[in-house]
Parts: structure tokens; C-alpha cells; sequence
């Protein structure tokens, strides 16, 4: 029998909790440690349609990237959205396990899959880690292309190695070889890409002000899109899972899908 304890001893091994962000909330957030797993299912979030996928197909856990709940909540109700949804997991005792910026940060989560996919050289964190032990991880990964390219090269590669990316951004009238990436909502990091010396800037979003600062700064940034950032890496989880957990049916939500739509074709 595999208990929901050893997947969660196992997701500590490869994204340790001590690289959370102090503020995030990750870990088992919900369910019992001694529940037997025998079906689980990754997600990039916890939605009505993943929500509803876990309990169509009889998971026993949902290890969701973003957490749910992500603050305190006052009460548990299907009067509220979240609630709503924690109650239907709990109903169907389906557990919930969030690595959330653990994930994002560790030696093989998610900015470190953008760096390898994008084959850069030299690669270390825009922001080291504190934590004894793991002072070579840390939020965000810098490192060099192996020779400058132009944007539009750049974008050639980026659509090969993140399916269906959403690009848009900034623009420097020059080559660029050092890159900083940080996925989802990363332009909190912008700053440590400039102190590092980088010319790009890879996030998944960015408000109109980080535009204005990457721009004067001399940095050129692009935004593939939130969902496109970190949706494939709970894919790859799913595979590593099943490879350790040879007995488990693990599989990544095939319902959830990214909210933002182009309305280029009305």
C-alpha cells in the first residue's frame, strides 16, 4: 500500500518545502497522511473541470501547483468557490498536496525545465537560497544561450520547447545571450535579472510597469503566458511520479486548459 505520506515525503525530496516563499502556502493542504493512494492526478490549478476530472476518474490525491486554499478561510461552505470545491474534494476523500513555489524553485522543478529546454549554459539563481543545505537553489535561474540571438529567433524556440506559448513583451533593438527566467507570475524578479547582468527577461506575466522598467532598464522581456509557464512541468510530474511509483495510475488533468483566449479571429 502507498499512503498519501510517502508521495508526500517524495514531492519534499524533489521540491523541499524550505524553498517555499514565505508567504505561499504549500505542503498537504488537505486530507489524511494515512490514506491509501492508488490514483493521482497532477494540475496546474484546481478548477471546477479538474475538480470534477479527480472525482470522475477516482483520484486519491491532487497535487496542484497553485494551492487551494491559497489564505485562511474563516469557514468551509458551498456557498463559496473555494469552499465549494473543498468540499467536493473532501467528499470524495480525494487529498490535496501544493509544491507551489517549491516547485517553481527546485534543483528540477520549473524554471530549472525552462533552462535546460532552452539548453542555457552556466545557470544558477536570481535569488539564492538562505536554507543550509540548499544555498545552490533559489527562486528564478540566469544563465547564457550559447550564442546571442535576435527576439524573433528567440520566439522560433520558445513555440518548439513551450507548446502553445502566448508571446509578447519588450523589445531591445539588439542580440541577446544572457537570459533570466522566472515562471508565472514572476516579474517580482525583475529587479535581480537587471543586478545580474542579463539582457532577457522570460516570465509568464507582467503588468504595464514592468514593461516601462525592463524597457529603460535596456532589457528586452518576454511573456509567454502564465498558463504556458508552468502547466507543462505538471505533465512532466506526472511521469516522474509514475516512473518512482510504478503501482500508481498517475496522469495530468487533460481538462484544464489556459482562461486567457486571443481574440484575433473576430
Amino acid at each position: 500500500m502507498i499512503a498519501v505520506a510517502q508521495i508526500v515525503d517524495w514531492m519534499n525530496s524533489q521540491a523541499p518545502l524550505a524553498l517555499s516563499e514565505s508567504w505561499d502556502n504549500t505542503g498537504l493542504l488537505l486530507g489524511d497522511r494515512s490514506c491509501e493512494v492508488k490514483r493521482v492526478q497532477t494540475c496546474l490549478t484546481l478548477t471546477p473541470p479538474s475538480v470534477q476530472e479527480a472525482i470522475d476518474r477516482q483520484a486519491n490525491l491532487v497535487i496542484s501547483h497553485h494551492p487551494m486554499p491559497f489564505k485562511p478561510l474563516a469557514k468551509i461552505t458551498t456557498d463559496d468557490p473555494t469552499g465549494n470545491l473543498l468540499w467536493k474534494l473532501a467528499s470524495h476523500r480525494i487529498s490535496v498536496y501544493s509544491p507551489h513555489t517549491a516547485w517553481d524553485s527546485a534543483e528540477l522543478g520549473i524554471n530549472a525545465m525552462i533552462a535546460q529546454r532552452l539548453s542555457l549554459k552556466n545557470t544558477r539563481p536570481l535569488v539564492p537560497s538562505n536554507v543550509a543545505g540548499l544555498e545552490n537553489l533559489g527562486a528564478g535561474r540566469c544563465g547564457e544561450l550559447e550564442q546571442p540571438v535576435t527576439m524573433s529567433q528567440f520566439c522560433k524556440l520558445l513555440r518548439t520547447v513551450l507548446p502553445n506559448c502566448r508571446l509578447r513583451g519588450v523589445e531591445q533593438d539588439k542580440p541577446f545571450s544572457r537570459v533570466a527566467i522566472a515562471c508565472g507570475s514572476g516579474a517580482s524578479l525583475l529587479s535581480n535579472a537587471i543586478r545580474a547582468g542579463c539582457d532577457l527577461f522570460l516570465t509568464g506575466e507582467a503588468t504595464f510597469h514592468n514593461c516601462l522598467e525592463a524597457q529603460a532598464a535596456g532589457l528586452s522581456m518576454v511573456l509567454v503566458g502564465h498558463f504556458s509557464s508552468e502547466q507543462f512541468a505538471m505533465v512532466e510530474l506526472a511521469k516522474r511520479i509514475s516512473q518512482h511509483f510504478g503501482e500508481l495510475d498517475c496522469w495530468a488533468s487533460e481538462s484544464e486548459s489556459d482562461p486567457v483566449k486571443d481574440f484575433h479571429m473576430y
